[in-house]
């Protein structure tokens, strides 16, 4: 099969089963309090079920249309495949927004070749939208065409900064202070996808966290390459795929700021 039809094909799945999955994961939202109550459990314990079941229904699905494909999910990891194309998944990504009944969560479903995003779909059950990206395809939400604006900088704009445990308080800090001190803004929801696809649809003018896995970034990061934007790499063959790594995604008017508050 020519490397285009199986990336016409997975395309096509990608956006399929990230509507299925988003349905299955806003039933959990939407019963959550209920949930808890008939299982005698908290929040945290229905979000993580909530969690393995979507990405067991991703997991099935796939290796229904391409048992040869590999699988990465935050949930179950890693099942390399012989097809040299690999989905990269987060079942729910936002789970402290999730818990807590905010809106910022969202499903992520990437597609590697050879250790690069070339499929990048987020779905958004809250605010029912898709964002769907394949190399040379172009980006949309909708089914809208995503473009751009090169009017965008860091002091017109916002930004979006991400933090976890493996960041420091002082780093978060220097970061959030550099920014303010270029004269930008910031914004942090609670999911680090989401906001890579913010940053695709030209509502955040950029996204930095300086560490995230693969299944947080990858179908963001091919969302913003196809919207126009430019991203910094992030290694994911062998080993490199499974650790974290910096995650750097904006408009090309301000990566060189961005990459300077990096590097800092």
């Amino acid at each position: 099969m020519p490397y285009e039809t199986e990336l016409d094909t997975r395309f096509a799945l990608a956006k399929a089963i990230a509507q299925e999955a988003g349905a299955m994961a806003l039933d959990y939202f939407n019963g959550r309090e209920t949930l808890v109550i008939e299982t005698k459990r908290d929040l945290q314990d229905v979000v993580s079920i909530a969690d393995r079941d979507v990405e067991t229904l991703l997991r099935q699905r796939v290796a229904e249309a391409f048992p040869a494909d590999g699988f990465l999910g935050e949930e179950y990891g890693y099942q390399q495949g012989q097809s040299g194309l690999t989905w990269v998944v987060d079942p729910i990504d936002g789970t402290a927004p999730f818990v807590n009944g905010m809106p910022t969560w969202c499903v992520s479903i990437a597609v590697l070749h050879r250790g690069v995003p070339v499929i990048g779909v987020i779905h958004v059950p809250c605010a029912d939208e898709l964002y769907a990206a394949a190399a040379g395809m172009g980006a949309s939400l909708n089914g809208k065409t995503l473009n751009l604006d090169p009017s965008r900088t860091l002091q017109n704009a916002i930004t979006g900064i991400g933090c976890n445990s493996y960041v420091t308080p002082e780093r978060v800090g220097a970061i959030v202070s550099a920014l303010l001190g270029k004269g930008g803004n910031f914004i942090r929801n609670g999911s680090g996808a989401l906001m890579l696809a913010y940053v695709a649809a030209g509502r955040l003018v950029g996204y930095y966290e300086p560490h995230m896995r693969a299944w947080d970034c990858m179908a963001g990061y091919c969302l913003v390459k196809e919207a126009g934007g430019t991203h910094l790499a992030f290694p994911a063959e062998g080993e490199a795929l499974l650790q974290g790594h910096p995650v750097l995604a904006s408009n090309q008017t301000v990566y060189g700021d961005l990459l300077a508050i990096h590097t800092g």
